[in-house]
Protein backbone atom coordinates (compact mmCIF):
# COMPACT_ATOMS: atom_id res chain seq x y z
CA UNK A 1 0.00 0.00 0.00
CA UNK A 2 2.98 2.29 -0.54
CA UNK A 3 1.55 3.56 -3.85
CA UNK A 4 0.79 7.28 -3.84
CA UNK A 5 -2.51 8.65 -5.08
CA UNK A 6 -2.66 11.86 -7.06
CA UNK A 7 -4.84 14.28 -8.97
CA UNK A 8 -4.32 17.37 -11.11
CA UNK A 9 -5.81 20.82 -10.53
CA UNK A 10 -6.49 22.54 -13.85
CA UNK A 11 -8.42 25.52 -15.11
CA UNK A 12 -9.66 24.96 -18.62
CA UNK A 13 -12.35 26.19 -20.94
CA UNK A 14 -14.01 23.79 -23.38
CA UNK A 15 -14.06 25.77 -26.63
CA UNK A 16 -16.65 23.57 -28.41
CA UNK A 17 -19.02 24.38 -25.54
CA UNK A 18 -18.23 28.10 -25.93
CA UNK A 19 -19.03 27.86 -29.66
CA UNK A 20 -22.34 26.13 -28.88
CA UNK A 21 -23.20 28.77 -26.27
CA UNK A 22 -22.44 31.56 -28.77
CA UNK A 23 -24.72 30.02 -31.42
CA UNK A 24 -27.50 29.55 -28.84
CA UNK A 25 -27.12 33.18 -27.68
CA UNK A 26 -27.18 34.46 -31.26
CA UNK A 27 -30.33 32.43 -31.94
CA UNK A 28 -32.02 34.02 -28.90
CA UNK A 29 -30.88 37.52 -29.89
CA UNK A 30 -32.41 37.19 -33.37
CA UNK A 31 -35.80 36.31 -31.83
CA UNK A 32 -35.84 38.86 -29.00
CA UNK A 33 -37.96 41.98 -29.51
CA UNK A 34 -35.52 44.36 -27.79
CA UNK A 35 -32.79 43.35 -30.26
CA UNK A 36 -34.97 43.83 -33.37
CA UNK A 37 -33.00 45.83 -35.96
CA UNK A 38 -29.89 45.74 -33.78
CA UNK A 39 -26.36 45.12 -35.08
CA UNK A 40 -25.53 42.88 -32.10
CA UNK A 41 -23.11 40.00 -32.70
CA UNK A 42 -20.95 37.64 -30.67
CA UNK A 43 -17.93 35.94 -32.20
CA UNK A 44 -14.96 33.88 -31.06
CA UNK A 45 -11.53 34.93 -32.32
CA UNK A 46 -8.81 32.53 -31.17
CA UNK A 47 -9.28 32.56 -27.36
CA UNK A 48 -11.20 35.81 -27.18
CA UNK A 49 -14.90 36.63 -27.31
CA UNK A 50 -15.83 39.72 -29.30
CA UNK A 51 -19.17 41.35 -28.47
CA UNK A 52 -20.51 44.11 -30.72
CA UNK A 53 -23.75 46.02 -30.19
CA UNK A 54 -25.46 49.37 -30.86
CA UNK A 55 -24.77 50.94 -27.45
CA UNK A 56 -23.49 50.08 -23.97
CA UNK A 57 -26.97 49.20 -22.68
CA UNK A 58 -27.54 46.65 -25.45
CA UNK A 59 -23.97 45.38 -24.92
CA UNK A 60 -24.84 44.64 -21.27
CA UNK A 61 -28.00 42.82 -22.42
CA UNK A 62 -25.88 40.86 -24.91
CA UNK A 63 -23.46 39.89 -22.11
CA UNK A 64 -26.37 38.71 -19.93
CA UNK A 65 -27.70 36.47 -22.69
CA UNK A 66 -24.23 35.07 -23.41
CA UNK A 67 -23.44 34.44 -19.72
CA UNK A 68 -26.70 32.57 -19.22
CA UNK A 69 -25.95 30.33 -22.21
CA UNK A 70 -22.35 29.76 -21.06
CA UNK A 71 -23.56 28.81 -17.58
CA UNK A 72 -26.02 26.29 -19.04
CA UNK A 73 -23.15 24.65 -20.97
CA UNK A 74 -20.95 24.47 -17.82
CA UNK A 75 -18.36 26.96 -19.10
CA UNK A 76 -16.68 28.64 -16.09
CA UNK A 77 -17.88 32.25 -15.92
CA UNK A 78 -15.00 33.21 -13.59
CA UNK A 79 -12.54 32.52 -16.41
CA UNK A 80 -13.83 35.42 -18.54
CA UNK A 81 -11.83 38.64 -18.30
CA UNK A 82 -13.57 41.64 -19.91
CA UNK A 83 -11.54 44.39 -21.49
CA UNK A 84 -12.42 48.06 -22.00
CA UNK A 85 -15.45 48.98 -24.13
CA UNK A 86 -14.32 50.67 -27.35
CA UNK A 87 -16.09 52.40 -30.23
CA UNK A 88 -16.42 50.34 -33.41
CA UNK A 89 -17.45 51.19 -36.97
CA UNK A 90 -21.00 52.21 -37.83
CA UNK A 91 -21.71 53.83 -34.45
CA UNK A 92 -21.47 50.56 -32.56
CA UNK A 93 -19.50 49.60 -29.47
CA UNK A 94 -17.22 46.59 -29.09
CA UNK A 95 -15.93 44.73 -26.07
CA UNK A 96 -13.41 41.93 -26.04
CA UNK A 97 -13.42 39.25 -23.37
CA UNK A 98 -10.46 36.94 -22.87
CA UNK A 99 -11.15 33.29 -22.00
CA UNK A 100 -8.55 32.35 -19.38
CA UNK A 101 -7.32 28.79 -19.66
CA UNK A 102 -4.64 27.41 -17.36
CA UNK A 103 -3.47 28.41 -13.89
CA UNK A 104 -1.03 31.33 -13.85
CA UNK A 105 1.82 31.60 -11.32
CA UNK A 106 -0.04 33.92 -8.90
CA UNK A 107 -3.07 31.64 -8.66
CA UNK A 108 -0.82 28.57 -8.40
CA UNK A 109 0.87 30.17 -5.39
CA UNK A 110 -2.53 30.90 -3.80
CA UNK A 111 -3.62 27.29 -4.30
CA UNK A 112 -0.31 26.02 -2.89
CA UNK A 113 -0.75 28.24 0.17
CA UNK A 114 -4.28 26.90 0.74
CA UNK A 115 -2.97 23.33 0.56
CA UNK A 116 0.01 24.01 2.87
CA UNK A 117 -2.24 25.74 5.43
CA UNK A 118 -4.34 22.56 5.71
CA UNK A 119 -1.29 20.78 7.22
CA UNK A 120 -1.92 17.51 5.38
CA UNK A 121 0.76 15.08 4.25
CA UNK A 122 0.54 15.88 0.54
CA UNK A 123 3.04 17.18 -2.00
CA UNK A 124 2.26 19.75 -4.67
CA UNK A 125 4.08 20.22 -7.92
CA UNK A 126 3.43 23.05 -10.39
CA UNK A 127 3.54 21.73 -13.96
CA UNK A 128 3.17 24.51 -16.56
CA UNK A 129 -0.47 25.61 -16.17
CA UNK A 130 -1.65 22.89 -13.77
CA UNK A 131 -0.83 21.61 -10.29
CA UNK A 132 -0.31 17.94 -9.37
CA UNK A 133 -1.13 16.94 -5.80
CA UNK A 134 0.17 13.58 -4.51
CA UNK A 135 -0.23 11.86 -1.18
CA UNK A 136 -0.44 8.43 0.40
CA UNK A 137 -3.93 8.90 1.82
CA UNK A 138 -6.91 9.41 -0.49
CA UNK A 139 -8.73 11.03 2.43
CA UNK A 140 -6.05 13.76 2.54
CA UNK A 141 -6.48 14.33 -1.19
CA UNK A 142 -10.25 14.67 -0.77
CA UNK A 143 -9.71 17.18 2.04
CA UNK A 144 -7.47 19.19 -0.32
CA UNK A 145 -10.22 19.15 -2.98
CA UNK A 146 -12.79 20.31 -0.41
CA UNK A 147 -10.48 23.11 0.79
CA UNK A 148 -9.86 24.38 -2.74
CA UNK A 149 -13.56 24.21 -3.64
CA UNK A 150 -14.45 26.26 -0.56
CA UNK A 151 -11.70 28.84 -1.24
CA UNK A 152 -12.65 32.00 -3.10
CA UNK A 153 -10.31 31.84 -6.10
CA UNK A 154 -10.39 34.36 -8.97
CA UNK A 155 -10.50 31.47 -11.49
CA UNK A 156 -12.58 28.33 -11.74
CA UNK A 157 -10.65 25.08 -11.20
CA UNK A 158 -11.37 21.46 -12.09
CA UNK A 159 -9.91 18.28 -10.63
CA UNK A 160 -8.84 15.62 -13.13
CA UNK A 161 -6.79 12.38 -13.28
CA UNK A 162 -7.75 11.30 -9.78
CA UNK A 163 -5.98 7.97 -9.21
Amino acid sequence: MAKDSSFDIVSKVEFPEVTNAISMAMKEITTRYDFKGSKSTISLEKEELVLVSDDEYKLDQLKDVLLSKLAKRDVPIKNISYKKIENASGGTVRQRAELISGIDKDNAKKINTIIKNKGLKVKTQIQDDQIRVTGKSRDDLQQVIAAIKSADLPIDVQFINYR
